[in-house]
């Protein structure tokens, strides 16, 4: 069955990690760049997650588990080395309505973490539906040769120049087609080429030709 694919708003929210290892800290390290708050449960915890608690980026429970750290998380990531613990989380998690994510066991996981290409607000996410996340992993590479750093600064003017198009082309098709002309390669070319200023030059022209 297919999954539905989503870009989760999860700042200012709970996210809970059982697990004190190397996995833990790789998922507690991405999951900080989203503004989430990350709560690690493990009766041991590595160095580098107890320095992230010292300097309050994370909450440290150093306990066993305990299904009452899951009440009110949005997330859960089971990322023990025990199978028995990672499944009973799975089920308290199924239990509690909560999704729940159990590291390279898909067959217990609501949610699958893609690879991901990120250039500023610019994401691309692949997943295999957790069949071979390897392959992901290649797919994203072959995508970051292509998403350069360049498509960071570049979506941070299209964002400004599409509200430009939205408000000064009245006729839908004819915003549609400059919006695409301006997202192209072609125009991506040109902004890597003649940089930032020459470019929204060219878009407004483009505007001014195709207005109402």
């Amino acid at each position: 069955m297919s999954k539905y694919p989503i870009f989760l708003e999860l700042s200012s929210r709970r996210v809970v990690i059982v697990g004190g290892g190397n996995i833990a800290l790789r998922k507690a390290q991405s999951l900080l760049e989203t503004g989430a708050r990350v709560v690690i449960v493990a009766d041991r915890v590595q160095e580098n997650l107890i320095t992230l608690s010292m300097e309050n980026k994370v909450e440290l429970i150093k306990a066993k588990y305990s299904k009452n750290y899951l009440v009110g998380a949005s997330l859960v990531i089971a990322a023990t080395n025990d199978n028995h613990l990672n499944e009973r989380i799975y089920k308290d998690c199924q239990h509690l309505e909560t999704l729940c994510n159990v590291v390279d066991r898909p067959e217990l996981c609501d949610f699958y973490v893609p690879a991901v290409v990120k250039r500023g607000d610019l994401q691309i996410a692949v997943s295999t539906n957790g069949k071979c996340p390897a392959f992901a992993g290649h797919i994203r590479k072959k995508l970051e040769k292509i998403f350069t750093d360049e498509s960071s600064p570049f979506l941070v003017e299209l964002e400004k120049i599409r509200d430009e198009v939205l408000n000064q082309i009245e006729n839908p098709s004819e915003k549609k087609a400059v919006l695409g002309r301006l997202v192209d390669d072609k125009s991506f070319d040109y902004f890597v080429r003649e940089g930032a200023e020459n470019w929204r030059r060219y878009a407004e022209q483009l505007i001014g030709e195709n207005k109402s």
